[in-house]
């Protein structure tokens, strides 16, 4: 899934089509590679291995599987991509942000003081 999540982010060309086939595709693969790791055909030595093994074909599969799909699909227009993926922004999408607003919810060094403070009370009593 994390390979869908990243060409699609990332590559503007990138298809549904794609992402589906390269979902489906890496899932069957990391679903096989596990039934083989039971059934004592592949040999991974611990559960935690061949999770690890699942997921790295399961990327592989999915990413290669996605690029093939998508090189033989029609790519959507610019248009309808514009502010889903990387270099295409909405300019026409507006900040929700007043101008001159400074409400504390708002202030970045509010909040990551707040999320410091929280995290070290809910540390500290496991010390």
């Amino acid at each position: 899934m994390f390979a869908t999540f990243i060409i699609g982010l990332f590559w503007r060309r990138m298809t549904a089509w794609a992402g589906f086939w390269g979902l489906l595709s890496g899932t069957v693969c990391a679903f096989a590679s596990y039934i083989l790791y039971k059934a004592g055909v592949v040999d991974f030595g611990t559960e935690l291995n061949a999770s690890f093994w699942g997921a790295g074909i399961a990327f592989v599969v999915d990413a290669i599987v996605s690029v093939v799909v998508t090189l033989a699909t029609t790519p959507k227009p610019d248009s309808e991509l514009r502010g889903l993926v990387y270099g295409l922004s909405d300019a026409s999408v507006s900040d929700d942000a007043l101008a001159g607003d400074a409400a504390w919810y708002r202030s970045p060094l509010v909040l990551g003081a707040g999320a410091v403070v929280l995290a070290a009370a809910f540390y500290l009593p496991f010390l």
